[in-house]
């Protein structure tokens, strides 16, 4: 059974539909803002849905969503997918998963929250033998330039391998590879990258050379690739004293 409890939050995968559609609210607040209102897709069904809540409250206060796939065969029917011309991955041979629909309530500011949230994670990945975490990191807003230092940092530090770096398929895309030439100021790249990216980065995460212009969700969004073997040992010892 998945479960990880530690300090005031704990992470279960939901279990009933009335689970689902409570990380669907949670989800619509984080993304469209106060109104009541639900954030659902055809990709729920298909997916785990891991719940971080407050333990003395019962409160969701953060949620993602994991698809498995047993290997690269099947990465166009990720959600990634839509966005992202990904045939450079269909010739990965482990396990992946697609993890998706990221957020914490926006009341809420805890660090704990994302710590225990990646614990949860590596337990997932560990229990499946996953090789490859990947998914869409979200900058808020479609305004490139407020992200400039940002990109060039992705640029010169974390571009993903050219065998399995996605290609253009969105109609409106900003190709920061090729159009930035500043060099990056780390201080101010750091302090704009969200912090999932930036957690990303950290464990040795990279990225594709341009990013998504979402105007639905309001973001500017680049595909993101951890593998697994590659994240260096400190960090992944780090993850792992979450789970305890």
């Amino acid at each position: 059974m998945f479960h990880l409890h530690r300090g005031k939050y704990r992470a279960r995968l939901a279990e009933t539909s009335e689970d689902v559609a409570l990380a669907q609210a949670l989800r619509y607040r984080a993304f469209f803002g106060p109104d009541t209102g639900s954030d659902a897709d055809d990709y729920d069904q298909r997916c785990s849905h891991v719940l971080i809540e407050d333990v003395a409250s019962d409160a969701l206060v953060c949620c993602f969503r994991m698809l498995d796939m047993p290997n690269g065969a099947d990465i166009d029917t990720s959600y990634s997918a839509q966005y992202y011309e990904l045939s450079g991955l269909r010739d990965f041979g482990g396990p992946m998963v697609e993890m998706g629909r990221f957020c914490v309530d926006p009341n809420l500011s805890d660090p704990d929250i994302l710590r225990v949230a990646w614990g949860a994670m590596t337990q997932y990945v560990d229990a499946r033998g996953v090789e490859l975490l990947f998914g869409c990191s979200s900058f808020k807003g479609v305004e490139a330039a407020t992200y400039a230092d940002a990109f060039a940092l992705l640029k010169a530090r974390h571009l993903a391998p050219k065998r399995w770096l996605p290609k253009i398929k969105a109609p409106t895309v900003f190709k920061f590879a090729q159009r930035l030439r500043r060099k990056p100021n780390a201080k101010n790249a750091m302090r704009v990258m969200p912090p999932l990216l930036k957690t990303y980065l950290m464990m040795g995460g990279w990225v594709s050379d341009h990013a998504v212009v979402d105007r639905q969700m309001n973001t500017l969004h680049v595909f993101t690739g951890i593998e697994i073997g590659a994240i260096p040992p400190a960090r992944k010892r780090l993850l792992r004293a979450v789970i305890g």
